[in-house]
């Protein structure tokens, strides 16, 4: 698929603002597949109304996180998510266009934490050079602050003991202030908040300073990588994928991947090798004979990443179990550390999902953006130095935004051309499966701790 250059200027309908007409900008797709993911949007499309009744149910029976990306790969023939992140850093990227869906998802996420909520501390990734999250993090403020809530940001660094003002590109400032705990609240010198809003995956751990608050903190402690596995997260969705299949009549591996999980890996000391290619083989043979089902020509592989973790650390592309026996220093060394400097022990072996969209000649990915359960926008991560069938969440990497009318939420039923293109509709829908899936995880998860003694407190003040 390419997007094309030219972009449409149209007039369009906003839900978060309904007696305004706003000028967008939306890509413009064009596409020569005809395969199975076209006739898979196709049935996205024509089951809509039960479709989302069938959401509607799910939210009742489960509370969806605060805020949560997805990334998807389409590959012309299949559509899934590969992975999804509770702890969302892309905010600066996504239209500017629609922050009034953005702000009006919030007031909902809010109202349902806690109803009387005015303060928000924001808690961030200890970063301060990092500018592209920063911006991040004055994007999400600013979506708060809109809400309603008075929003302060507050470091985990040791290093900062006093207020500092960190520059932005647009002219603005960011200002992060030094944490201050008061007994079981949490809060800063001159604030104390209602909610903690983590914006840190807390890949190194759970810090002191945030265990056993009476406040709420968002996501619970227990979301963290330190705690939390892909794998669990995939198991989930493959519970909600094959559930959402037999609503429409489809095959559930057209919105799965594919995945197995090895605990026996060590990188450095060229232990577990077996256990890996065992399942990477595994994984290639059921992905085979998929591909001979529905006729597809391409080249199987899979996706070896560390089960825990972020930012595109520890991952690598295998065609073939051979390849993963043997590594040498440079390979080993790239997939035995994560963020952090965390040590890999578990790796997820996922089958790997061939992105066929282009924007401007880079290889590009939807992520999709949700705050509460509804989808507020995205953007596509495009790259020009990788290929098809690898990560793109890489060093090189560069974002455009995508604009989603009406949330992702109403297609264009009747097929005018000048209207949202309804792939758009079948990202939100999957993004909001995945989504589904992490609520449904971090309640496994959150049953799974109170049979401890300590998580079982920590369980207690934040959820």
């Amino acid at each position: 698929m390419v997007l094309e250059s030219g972009l449409r200027r149209r007039v369009c309908y906003n839900p978060a603002e309904p007696n305004l007409l706003t000028h967008m900008t939306v890509p413009r797709l064009a596409t020569a597949q005809i395969g199975p993911v076209l006739s898979l949007e196709k049935q996205i499309l024509d089951g809509m109304p039960s479709i989302e009744h069938w959401f509607r149910g799910q939210w009742q029976e489960h509370g969806a996180p605060f805020y949560a990306s997805v990334d998807l790969r389409n590959s012309g023939f299949k559509l899934a998510p590969v992975d999804t992140n509770l702890f969302p850093g892309g905010f600066n990227n996504l239209n500017k266009e629609f922050l009034p869906l953005c702000v009006q998802a919030a007031m909902t996420a809010i109202e349902k934490v806690c109803p009387d909520a005015r303060g928000f501390l924001v808690i961030p990734e200890n970063h301060t050079r990092n500018i592209h999250y920063l911006q991040n993090v004055a994007a999400l403020q600013n979506i708060l602050q809109l809400a309603g809530m008075k929003v302060r940001i507050g470091s985990l660094l040791p290093e900062i003991t006093a207020p500092i003002a960190l520059d932005l590109p647009d002219g603005k400032k960011l200002v992060l202030e030094p944490l201050v705990r008061r007994g079981n609240r949490l809060g800063l010198a001159d604030f104390d908040p209602c909610t903690i809003l983590l914006n840190n995956d807390l890949s190194a751990g759970v810090p002191d300073i945030l265990k056993n608050l009476e406040q709420p903190v968002i996501p619970p402690l227990f979301a963290g990588w330190s705690t939390r596995l892909k794998s669990n997260h995939f198991a989930a969705y493959k519970e909600v994928a094959e559930e959402f299949a037999g609503l429409l009549g489809i095959d559930s591996w057209l919105i799965n991947p594919y995945f197995a999980t090895c605990g026996e890996i060590n990188f450095q000391e060229r232990v577990g090798e077996e256990c890996l290619s065992g399942w990477v083989d595994h994984i290639l043979t059921q992905t085979r004979a998929k591909y001979r089902e529905y006729g597809i020509q391409y080249e199987p592989f899979v996706i070896v990443k560390a089960d825990a973790g972020t930012y595109g650390m520890g991952i690598m592309t295998v065609k073939d179990a051979s390849e993963v026996q043997g590594l040498n220093r440079k390979q080993r060394n790239k997939m035995a550390v994560v963020k952090e400097g965390l040590q890999v022990s578990n790796v997820m072996v996922q089958e790997g999902v061939y992105t066929f969209e282009t924007v401007n000649d880079g290889v590009a990915e939807p992520v999709i953006y949700m705050i509460d359960h509804f989808v507020v926008g995205g953007f596509y991560r495009v790259h020009t130095q990788r290929d098809v069938d690898e990560n793109l969440n890489a060093p090189g990497m560069r974002f455009e935004p995508l604009a989603f009318e009406d949330s992702c939420s109403l297609p264009d039923l009747d097929g005018n051309p000048d209207c949202a293109p309804n792939r758009f509709y079948a990202y939100g829908v999957v993004a909001r499966l995945a989504l589904l899936a992490a609520a449904i995880e971090l309640e496994h998860m959150e049953a799974a701790l109170e049979q401890q003694p300590f998580p079982q407190a920590m369980v207690a003040a934040n959820t």
